[in-house]
């Protein structure tokens, strides 16, 4: 099935859902991630703190795919976040994919505390330059810390990855991306231990449309512009999750999932202002 790309900041061109490879370990999750790829799925999220880019880069050379069709992103964490420890991390990250080129890196968390995320943005800048990175952005920053990587040097992120989903939908967050070119991405998009199938919004739509509850909340995701990344190891349920471009939702579906937003909708208290993950 054809999916529909996003073209980013920078000209590159980024699938409008991908596939989360946490936790998925060992040759479980080889298998699993190959699967992903031979359903379909073109844009495959690993990390380094996932301790699994062997395995996405094993699953890559199993699939048969070629490297061009596929557009696979890792992360640095927050330990490596000094200019040169970034630049380390990033090779070490190539090495253990057995790859000569991310198509997109992230900054992990910001870890305020520490200070040094402008110091590992910068150097996925340089890294980016050497051709070693095509696109670069981060994960679970805040406006404050977008426009100081952005006011030091000048290079915006193309996406930035935040927790999403109906109990935590992000509306300032994502009118903050939107405002400065900036494509959001969603981690956790279904929710995962709360996931809010049963929500009458959903439910009613699902029974409307003749789909499954999280096919219809990974549409809302799509509607709401963002680039959802669900995770499962099974092969039907992967296809169920990249099955989401042929039905639409209505307006009035799209406000009443939002609505169901909480204040305390994070999934464990990852409130990037505070939150360390080394």
């Amino acid at each position: 099935m054809a999916i529909p790309t996003y073209e980013l900041n920078d000209g590159h061109h980024l699938p409008a859902i991908g596939f989360g490879t946490y936790p998925l370990k060992g040759d479980d999750g080889v298998a699993a991630i190959r699967s992903a790829i031979e359903v379909g799925y073109r844009l495959l999220d690993t990390a380094v703190n996932y301790e699994n880019e062997r395995e996405v880069g094993e699953a890559i050379r199993q699939s048969g795919v070629a490297r061009e069709e596929l557009f696979v992103a890792s992360k640095v964490p927050g330990r490596d976040h000094g200019y040169d420890d970034a630049v380390r991390s990033v090779h070490e990250s190539l090495e253990r994919l057995g790859l000569e080129h991310l198509d997109l890196h992230l900054i992990h968390w910001p870890n305020p505390s520490v200070g040094k995320y402008a110091e590992a943005w910068r150097a996925l800048v340089d890294l980016r330059a050497e051709g070693l990175v095509r696109s670069i952005g981060v994960s679970n920053f805040t406006a404050e810390h977008l426009d100081r990587i952005i006011g030091q040097t000048g290079v915006t992120p193309v996406v930035n990855q935040i927790e999403l989903h109906p109990y935590f939908p992000q509306v300032d967050m994502r009118a903050v991306n939107a405002e400065r070119g900036i494509r959001t991405e969603s981690w956790s998009p279904l929710g995962k231990r709360q996931a809010p199938f049963s929500e009458p919004p959903v439910a009613a739509a699902a029974e409307r449309l003749g789909v499954t509850p999280g096919q219809v909340i990974l549409r809302w995701q799509v509607e709401l512009g963002s680039v959802p990344i669900p995770k499962s190891a099974t092969p039907e349920r992967q296809r169920q999750n990249l099955d989401v471009f042929g039905f639409e939702l209505t307006d009035d579906e799209v406000a009443a999932i939002t609505a169901l937003g909480r204040p305390d909708g994070r999934l464990f208290g990852g409130d990037p202002d505070t939150h360390e993950e080394m």
